[in-house]
């Protein structure tokens, strides 16, 4: 099986004078990507390109610890013993390296790359578009459609998206009227 490369978070500003990291998440399972003893791979904004399965490592690093404080997940990494070192690192994204047929561990959650290029039906089933991205929110994520004439924001909820078919390739969503449709002036 082949391994794609995944973004799980991005290294915020240093806390402390020991080198512990802020890390701004972008998964839903931190304790599993930034559990001790874990190999995480430091990447440059830039080179996280879409549509590639591996990107340049800056370096990697093994996770020594984490811990919560004040609903902000806070990461020691091996070799990163003082806030300067932890300064070089702010801003770098965080890359985990996993098989590309894992998927999450609670059932109902999807990982990005699972539901990119999936077909859109509407609730009829009738074919609308495709999922372009899903862009991650603090109140809830996203699916960007690509419809014809261009693109649409869809709440990936499940009173708006009732049904997410891997095996058949697609989603299907809810009969809600305007819900790909243009704002009228």
């Amino acid at each position: 099986m082949t391994a794609v490369d995944v973004v799980v978070g991005r290294v915020g500003r240093p806390h402390g004078v020991r080198g512990e990291l802020s890390i701004e998440l972008r998964t839903d399972e931190p304790m599993r990507r930034f559990a001790p003893g874990a190999a995480v791979h430091l990447v440059r904004s830039a080179a996280a390109r879409p549509g590639l399965d591996h990107w340049p490592v800056e370096r990697t690093v093994t996770v020594d610890s984490t811990r919560w404080h004040q609903g902000r997940l806070l990461v020691r990494l091996d070799g990163v013993d003082d806030r300067d070192t932890a300064e070089a690192l702010r801003e770098l994204l965080l890359v985990v390296r996993v098989e590309e047929d894992e998927e999450p561990e609670e059932p109902g959650e999807y990982y990005d790359r699972q539901l990119v290029g999936l077909a859109v039906l509407d609730a009829s089933g009738q074919r609308a578009g495709t999922v372009r991205g899903v862009v991650h929110l603090p109140g809830q994520d996203l699916l960007e459609v690509d419809v014809e004439g261009g693109r649409r924001l869809v709440p990936f909820v499940e009173a708006l998206v009732p049904e997410v078919d891997l095996e058949a390739g697609h989603v299907r969503l809810a009969d809600v009227e305007g819900l790909l449709d243009d704002l009228e002036a």
